[in-house]
């Protein structure tokens, strides 16, 4: 059972604030600890008595048993890449727009928080990728991703990108660049490209071409114990590499390796949620005026 929770979230809009404020009064209600964001350089961040705030979970006395994060995808992202070695499961209220990763609704607060207290949810642990080389690629800032790793053109001409399956052979791809995604992240870029959407329990990785030369090319789906190796060519002398929502320039002699990240992100289900629903409900998926 649930006796000590964090909240963390990197927008400071009146939604979210309110977000925040209705997590904070039910958690309290169930004599839980609640443990608090808090942004120093921002003088409008919440701030509540009854809640012990922070800046870095490593800070802390006690870890939580649970993080929920407050906002859109994007700071369900950035929670994964502070807790992604901890253990800890996430759960994600969404103040934002599409909310695939943050699927618990703001207005359903209430109702959610009892269930979480009460243990009506199931943990559902979801493969990561490392960007293993170059290293050090974004400046001491982590190169795992929950989402994707992209390779993309830097400037109007497409790239050529060689690509090595366990050191076999797979395709060269003449395109404006390739997305690597895991199955949390099939929902994601991957989806705008035409790839396949997985379950987000499967451990698979997609590769999906970005607006590839060649009609032939169709997205692959390849086991996540794989590792890839990724060789460039071009008539520029760099391109852009991504991790979720970092990314740098690389020069164009530079390899890039890609493998599944030792650690897994645990994530919270509430009971009566599904990802099919979520599919259905979030993408209209297979709306028909029929059904």
């Amino acid at each position: 059972m649930l006796q000590r929770v964090a909240i963390f979230s990197k927008d400071n809009n009146a939604k979210t604030r309110d977000a925040v404020r209705k997590l904070v009064d039910e958690f309290s209600h169930h004599k839980i600890h609640v443990q608090v964001f808090h942004n120093s350089s921002d003088p409008e961040t919440f701030s509540d008595k009854r809640a012990e705030q922070f800046s870095d979970l490593a800070t802390l006395s006690c870890l939580p048993d649970m993080v929920l994060s407050v906002g859109g995808d994007g700071t369900f992202l950035e929670t994964m890449l502070r807790i992604k070695d901890l253990g800890i499961p996430v759960a994600g209220v969404n103040t934002g727009r599409m909310g695939f990763l943050s699927n618990i609704p703001g207005e359903e607060i209430a109702i959610s928080v009892d269930q979480l207290c009460t243990g009506r949810f199931e943990i559902i642990e979801r493969a990561l990728l490392e960007l293993s080389h170059p290293a050090r690629l974004f400046e001491g800032v982590s190169a795992t991703a929950l989402n994707e790793i992209t390779i993309q053109k830097a400037n109007l001409s497409m790239i050529t990108i060689h690509v090595y399956v366990n050191e076999t052979f797979l395709n060269t791809y003449w395109a404006d660049g390739l997305i690597v995604s895991t199955a949390t992240g099939s929902t994601a870029y991957n989806l705008s490209v035409g790839g396949p959407i997985l379950s987000p329990d499967d451990q698979s990785m997609i590769i999906s071409p970005i607006s590839p030369h060649n009609l032939t090319i169709r997205p692959i789906i390849i086991s996540g114990d794989c590792k890839l190796k990724m060789v460039m060519e071009g008539r520029t002398g760099e391109y852009l590499a991504t991790c979720d929502f970092r990314f740098r320039k690389v020069p164009i002699q530079e390899e890039i390796h890609i493998m599944k990240a030792e650690s897994k992100l645990k994530t919270v289900m509430l009971t009566g949620r599904d990802f099919y629903s979520t599919l259905r409900n979030k993408l209209m998926w297979g709306a028909d005026k029929r059904n």
